[in-house]
């Protein structure tokens, strides 16, 4: 069930990718990089509240905090598709947003408890939830939207699933039973980390992987504006294609969570190495190639989350999990997710050249060489790990 709400919490961060020309029409927008500002806002407010949720996370019932937060992410759909103005849309998926930042920190510290060992496998199965929802957003906005001749239907059936699911859940679902396990660690009213080196560490490994956070939502807005421009395709092909990146990691991110229980940071590296050459590729290929190479880019590019969160959890005690990766997220959603109104301003910013293909290869170019300088984080939360793992030998 968990895994479910997974689902739908990464519709909503997709589903508006597909449509953003429509967007722009029916709203009279200037420029195209208003309607990509829709999705930059709406992920600014799902991660900025990230490390207050993560403190919730940590303190109160975790099923609680889920459902809610699901429901109020489906009501600014609602609220979104019924929006007669451009303010009114602004105001909705900040709403939205806000709801989807409930997920993350209470999930992710919860499967971390439930699975000590295997965590990697353990997130990496959760994460296929959100594989199938990446998958499903693009996909069926995509289609609807052309179907209907507009992007409110999808916008609208989206939003009232997620609030008649969240009801689903809090009716069934599980309370997370309490930890009986007394293993050592710092209590919840101490400080997260008891120094300024792990402080330092800490936002190193943020920052750094704030870059690839950067060029996977890049590679989201940007790639439909470069199918609809530069290819000419429309919103169907475009959601397909799109939905084609997340298709895979649904094999990808249990295969590689598992295998990373054995080398969190051989196996990082591997797939966003690949992850990086993908996306260098991405623009000089053929129609024909588009989607092929955007499944290769996602198949090895998804599956860097899972075991990123694996290795961030066993850095730190179960005490202050949902506030670390709370954090964690603030500082990589907010810089990532800036994404989407910079490539909108680019795009437009080309005029006439955002007809050709070539245009891009710059863009493209520094996106590949963001997701190798992301690598930089991996022996920050090498050396947290082992500072806190030290710590909790002295302390036991």
């Amino acid at each position: 069930m968990c895994g479910i709400l997974h689902g739908f919490t990464h519709i909503y961060n997709v589903a508006l990718l597909p449509l953003y020309l429509l967007i722009q029409q029916d709203l009279k927008l200037p420029g195209v990089e208003q309607a990509t500002l829709l999705v930059t806002v709406m992920m600014i407010a799902y991660f900025g509240p990230s490390y207050p949720m993560g403190i919730l996370a940590d303190r109160f019932s975790r099923k609680k905090i889920l459902g809610i937060g699901l429901a109020i992410n489906g009501l600014g759909f609602v609220g979104l598709a019924l929006s007669r103005s451009y303010p009114a849309a602004l105001a909705c998926v900040v709403l939205a947003g806000f709801g989807g930042s409930f997920y993350h920190p209470a999930a992710t510290a919860m499967v971390a408890r439930l699975y000590p060992t295997g965590t990697g496998k353990a997130l990496g199965l959760v994460a296929v939830g959100a594989s199938a929802g990446f998958f499903i957003g693009p996909l069926y906005s995509g289609w609807r939207a052309a179907a209907s001749g507009s992007w409110r239907a999808p916008v609208l059936e989206l939003g009232i699933l997620g609030i008649l699911a969240a009801a689903v859940f809090l009716l069934l679902a599980q309370e997370e039973l309490p930890d009986r396990t007394n293993a050592p660690g710092r209590a919840h009213s101490e400080k997260i980390f008891p120094n300024t080196t792990l402080w330092l560490l800490f936002f190193g490994a943020a920052l750094a992987f704030s870059l690839r956070d950067f060029t996977g939502w890049s590679m989201g807005s940007l790639g439909s504006l470069f199918m609809q421009k530069a290819h000419g395709l429309d919103p169907r092909f475009t959601g397909l294609a799109l939905s084609s990146i997340f298709l895979v990691s649904i094999v990808s991110n249990p295969l590689f969570g598992g295998l990373s229980d054995r080398g969190r940071m051989r196996w990082t590296s591997f797939v966003l190495i690949v992850a990086a050459a993908t996306v260098w590729v991405f623009p000089r290929v053929p129609r024909f190639a588009i989607i092929p190479v955007l499944a290769v880019y996602g198949f090895f590019f998804l599956a860097c989350y899972p075991i990123i969160e694996a290795a961030l959890m066993e850095s730190v005690h179960d005490s202050v999990r949902g506030r670390v990766f709370g954090l964690f997220i603030t500082i990589g959603g907010i810089v990532g997710n800036l994404a989407h109104w910079f490539v909108g301003a680019w795009v437009r910013s080309l005029g006439p050249a955002s007809d050709d293909p070539s245009s891009y290869y710059p863009l493209y170019a520094m996106l590949s060489l963001l997701v190798l300088l992301s690598l930089a984080g991996l022996p920050c939360l090498h050396a947290i790990r082992k500072r806190e793992r030290g710590a909790e030998s002295e302390a036991s």
